[in-house]
């Protein structure tokens, strides 16, 4: 089904890019730039590699690089130049991209953003991380739910970022929402690979969902990025993993999304997404439909509280170099600065 990496394209396949671009180190405005004028480049450098891609996925982090920098000079706004130029790639190499931002953030820390723009140069998906690498990263939690579009050829599209598909529920959204392909875009490196490779595999299968994953790759001198560029098929098999670390790679495959909706409506043994919300159907009709799940429940009530709550250790950014937030979710507030002592 992969057709080649997609050089052999078949009717009703969609070729995916995913670019192990090298780890920038972006400090100034200058340096965002220079990296703005890479990816570019590289949008550039896929359509010449694969004239049947339909669409190239960067990694989360390539344009700011990894050092967490909340500095409001090299923060990105959805109108400002850095958009405008991927915009303007898209539509001049005539393919899709999924590109990631620090989003300025005037009541708050900025986000980590992820945009989808088609190859017409327009916006057509736009996402917050949920799910913030705490306590690593300083960005504001996210608050636009998951959106799921239709991408190339009528394909139903979600993206969710990094340690996003660290929680089953992020995947389990996306398809309940429609997605048939999931990018998964990240900075991830050497510890987080055999974590990545079986939740990419997992988020697939427990779903019946292409997943199309990426990290950045490379070293900025400080971080080592993993690439791992990974296309998994619906049944959870594996149809492309670049496991060489090779930086500015794109790792390509053709995926299938008219039989990732067959399987939806014909799977009958482990058709898990479907079968969540209609348990134990061939004893009950229509199986129980009720929601038996405690934290579900909590969760929904604003109470969510693991049986362990009082002993965790780990509740802020402190011992990454941030100052403990004195703020509430939804409230504004100038964002806080690190600790002198880093």
């Amino acid at each position: 089904m992969n057709g080649l990496g997609g050089l052999n394209k078949s009717p009703n396949g969609i070729v995916i890019g995913l670019v192990q671009l090298q780890l920038p180190n972006v400090v100034t405005p200058g340096d965002l730039r220079a990296q703005t004028e890479r990816i570019v480049a590289m949008v550039g450098k896929a359509r010449a590699n694969m004239a049947t891609m339909d669409l190239v996925v960067f990694p989360e982090y390539a344009l700011h690089g990894l050092s967490m920098d909340t500095n409001p000079e090299i923060m990105v706004s959805l109108d400002g130049p850095e958009v405008a130029a991927f915009k303007e790639a898209c539509r001049a190499n005539r393919i899709w991209g999924c590109f990631s931002i620090m989003e300025a953030n005037p009541g708050g820390n900025p986000y980590n953003s992820g945009l989808i723009i088609d190859d017409a140069g327009e916006l057509k998906l736009y996402y917050r991380k949920m799910h913030p690498w705490v306590p690593v990263e300083p960005w504001e939690p996210g608050d636009l739910g998951i959106p799921v579009i239709e991408g190339p050829k009528g394909a139903k599209i979600g993206l969710i970022i990094c340690h996003d598909g660290m929680f089953p529920e992020m995947a389990r959204e996306c398809a309940y929402k429609g997605a048939e392909i999931m990018i998964r875009t990240a900075g991830y490196t050497a510890p987080i690979r055999e974590s990545w490779r079986f939740t990419n595999q997992s988020n697939a299968f427990c779903n019946l969902m292409v997943t199309a994953n990426v990290c950045m790759c490379g070293s900025d001198g400080t971080f080592d990025s993993m690439g791992e560029g990974m296309i998994v098929n619906f049944d959870g098999s594996v149809i492309a993993h670049a496991t060489t670390g090779r930086v500015d790679e794109i790792v390509t495959a053709e995926v299938r999304p008219d039989l990732v909706r067959e399987a939806r409506l014909h799977w009958g043994v482990e058709n898990n997404i479907y079968q969540l919300g209609h348990r134990g159907y061939t004893a009950v009709k229509g199986g129980a439909q009720d929601c038996p799940y405690t934290y579900m429940h909590d969760l929904a009530a604003g109470q969510y509280r693991v049986p362990w709550e009082d002993a965790v250790q780990v509740v802020d950014g402190t011992s990454c170099g941030f100052a403990a937030p004195t703020r509430s979710y939804g409230a504004a507030q100038t964002p806080p600065a690190r600790e002198a002592a880093e």
